[in-house]
C-alpha cells in the first residue's frame, strides 16, 4: 500500500478545511487536503457573516474571492405581516467588517480551494477516509481513492474540517444529540425577474411564515435567487405532490412571496434537508482538532454555519503551528471554550427566534438604537465580544428585553398599538 507523509492532514475542502490549510501552509508547513466529493459541489450556507471575512483575510483568500464579484451583503432583512426590520451592519455595535457576499456555495469554496491549491496544498478529490489510528499525536489514516485504490497518509496532526461528513466523530463515537429539536428545509435556486418588488439584492431576507416556520431569500449577483422554506417537519406534511408542487403551493400561501415568485422558473427540483442539528463530545483530542460543522451545526437562520467554519479554522489551524512549534496548547481553554462561546451565543439566538422572542424584539415599536446597534452585531457573527451585553448575557438577555418591551406595550393605549 502506497504511503505519503505529511505534517498536517485536513480532512474535508470546504471553508474549514481550506482556511485551516492555508493558515497552516503559510506558517512554512507541509499540508495536505483529503476531500470525499467532487468539486464544484452543491451546498447550502449561501449567506456569509462579516465576522468570517476576517478569517478570509488572514488565510488569503480576500482578493481572489472579490475577484468573483459575488453579490455584496449589507445586512439583513426581517419580515412579519407586512412588518419589516432591517439591520444594517454599517451601524453595527463591535468594531468590525460591516459587509460579506451572498455566495453561490460551489462557486465559493471552488474558488478557496483552487486558491489554496495554488498556495502549494495538493487536495486529492474523490477520496474516502476509511480509517485512521493515532499514536500519540502522530497519525496514520487509510483513504480509497474513486477507484477504490487506498493507500495510506501519515501525519503529525489531523484538522478535520469534514462538515456533514463528520469523519472523526463517527470513526470514533464522538457524537451525541443536539438540544434544538429536529426541523427540515425545502429550497431551490429560482431566475428572479421581479426582484424590484422587495428592495433587494443586497441582503438576505428571513420572512415569518407562520409560528415556527420562516422562509430565506438570497438574491446573488447573477439575478439568480436562493429559496427556502424551513420549520417543524410536520408543516410540510399538510402539503402533497411532487418538492416543486409543494415549494409551489407554499409561495402561493405565502403573501410576501405569491407575486414575486409567480410561475418563478426553477433552477433544479426542489431539495430537502432534514434533521442537521448535531455535536460531539469533544472538539479535540491527542493528535486531531475538529472545526466547522464537525464540532457543532445549529441552525441555518442566522447564517452561522460559515462563520462558525471559517473562524474555528482560524483559530484551530494558529494552535496546530504552535503545537508544531512546540508549544503545549490547552486545547480546552484554548480552543473548545472559545469556540462553545460563539455556538451557545448562536444556539441563544436560535431558540429565541424559534420561541418568537425575537419577533417580539425584531417588530417592536420604537427601538433602541444602541440596543439595536448590539443584537445587529450577532447578526453580523461578532459572537465573541463580551463588551457587548447581548453576547455576554445571550442567555437571558434577550427574554428580559422582550419581556420589557412586552409590558411597556401593554401599557399603551389600543390606539397606539400597531
Amino acid at each position: 500500500m502506497a504511503i505519503q507523509s505529511t505534517d498536517v492532514l485536513v480532512i474535508g475542502a470546504g471553508p474549514a478545511g481550506t482556511v485551516a490549510a492555508s493558515i497552516v501552509n503559510k506558517a512554512g508547513y507541509k499540508v495536505r487536503i483529503v476531500e470525499k466529493m467532487k468539486f464544484p459541489r452543491f451546498v447550502i450556507g449561501e449567506s456569509l457573516l462579516p465576522r468570517c471575512m476576517e478569517a478570509l483575510e488572514e488565510a488569503g483568500f480576500l482578493d481572489t474571492v472579490k475577484e468573483q464579484k459575488f453579490q455584496e451583503k449589507g445586512g439583513a432583512k426581517f419580515v412579519k405581516d407586512g412588518k419589516i426590520c432591517d439591520y444594517r451592519f454599517a451601524d453595527q455595535f463591535t468594531k468590525g467588517w460591516k459587509w460579506t457576499w451572498q455566495v453561490t456555495r460551489a462557486d465559493f469554496d471552488k474558488t478557496l480551494a483552487d486558491t489554496v491549491e495554488k498556495m502549494g496544498v495538493p487536495i486529492d478529490y474523490e477520496t474516502t477516509v476509511t480509517g485512521i489510528e493515532f499514536h500519540g499525536s502522530d497519525s496514520v489514516t487509510t483513504v480509497e481513492d474513486k477507484n477504490g485504490n487506498s493507500s495510506q497518509i501519515k501525519a503529525r496532526f489531523i484538522i478535520d474540517g469534514s462538515g456533514y461528513g463528520r469523519v472523526i466523530p463517527k470513526l470514533f463515537k464522538l457524537d451525541r444529540p443536539s438540544n434544538l429539536p429536529p426541523r427540515k428545509a425545502l429550497f431551490t435556486h429560482t431566475v428572479d425577474l421581479r426582484r424590484e418588488m422587495s428592495d433587494e439584492p443586497n441582503r438576505i431576507t428571513i420572512v415569518v411564515h407562520k409560528p415556527g416556520i420562516w422562509i430565506w431569500i438570497i438574491p446573488f449577483a447573477t439575478g439568480v435567487t436562493s429559496l427556502g422554506f424551513v420549520g417543524d417537519p410536520s408543516f410540510f406534511n399538510s402539503y402533497s405532490g411532487s418538492t416543486e408542487q409543494q415549494l409551489r403551493a407554499m409561495i402561493a400561501d405565502e403573501p410576501y412571496l405569491k407575486e414575486r415568485f409567480k410561475d418563478i422558473e426553477f433552477l433544479f427540483e426542489p431539495r430537502v434537508l432534514e434533521s442537521w442539528s448535531s455535536t460531539t463530545d469533544r472538539f479535540f483530542g491527542d493528535g486531531f482538532v475538529l472545526t466547522g460543522n464537525v464540532t457543532e451545526f445549529l441552525d441555518p437562520v442566522f447564517s452561522s454555519g460559515v462563520t462558525l467554519a471559517t473562524v474555528s479554522s482560524q483559530i484551530a489551524g494558529k494552535l496546530v503551528v504552535e503545537k508544531l512549534n512546540g508549544r503545549d496548547i490547552d486545547w480546552e481553554k484554548e480552543y473548545m471554550k472559545v469556540m462553545m462561546q460563539g455556538v451557545d451565543t448562536f444556539r441563544s439566538y436560535v431558540m429565541a427566534w424559534y420561541e418568537g422572542t425575537l419577533d417580539t424584539i425584531f417588530f417592536a415599536n420604537d427601538q433602541d438604537e444602541l440596543i439595536k446597534s448590539q443584537i445587529c452585531s450577532v447578526l453580523a457573527g461578532y459572537v465573541w465580544d463580551l463588551e457587548n451585553p447581548y453576547v455576554k448575557n445571550h442567555k437571558t438577555g434577550l427574554h428580559r428585553l422582550a419581556s420589557m418591551i412586552s409590558y411597556r406595550d401593554s401599557l399603551l393605549p389600543n390606539s397606539l398599538k400597531t
